[in-house]
Order: structure tokens, then C-alpha cells, then sequence
């Protein structure tokens, strides 16, 4: 069976979760969007989805670049908050996939 692309960017996350929970204070990390539903092409970015209790707009871009960097890819980070955009909130809460 081969693998999926969303089966490799999980195991990527899952191998680096607890470093960035120490580098970056993230409390989860998971993917969604096209890759999380598995119908990601070719050229498709990596949409990531993070909670931290310590929000820190500097850390973010640097996790951002440091996925870019393993994954090959560009990435969207998104930090899950309380207060956001309800729709990609909504979407986020239906789609995504933890590790």
C-alpha cells in the first residue's frame, strides 16, 4: 500500500510535535484543507492548524518557515482560537487531523 501525502505529513508532525511544543509552545498540532480530506495535488500548499496558550506572532512565522523547510512545500499556519473568522473555524473543526 503507498502511502498518502497526508500519511507523510502527518508522520512528519508527528516526529517533530514535541520539539515544536517545546521550541514554539504549541499544545496541538494537526493539518487540514486539501490535504487533510486527501485530495491534495501536486502543487498543493500544507494547511496547518496549531493551539498554543502563549501566542507569539515571531515564534509563528518561524514554525512556519521551519515547515516549509521539512515539508518541501508551502505551508498556511493557522492558530485555533476562540475568537476567528467563523467559516475557516467551522471548516478547521470538521476537517483537520491531530497528532
Amino acid at each position: 500500500m503507498t502511502a498518502t501525502r497526508r500519511d507523510e505529513v502527518l508522520e512528519i508532525l508527528r516526529r517533530h510535535k514535541a520539539e515544536f511544543a517545546e521550541r514554539y509552545g504549541i499544545t496541538a498540532l494537526g493539518v487540514f484543507g486539501s490535504v487533510a480530506r486527501d485530495e491534495s495535488g501536486k502543487k498543493s500548499d500544507v494547511d496547518i492548524v496549531f493551539k498554543t496558550d502563549a501566542p507569539n506572532l515571531f515564534r509563528t512565522v518561524r514554525m512556519k518557515q521551519e515547515l516549509e523547510a521539512l515539508l518541501a512545500c508551502p505551508v498556511d499556519v493557522v492558530r485555533l482560537r476562540e475568537r476567528m473568522n467563523p467559516s475557516l473555524k467551522k471548516r478547521i473543526l470538521q476537517e483537520a487531523r491531530y497528532v
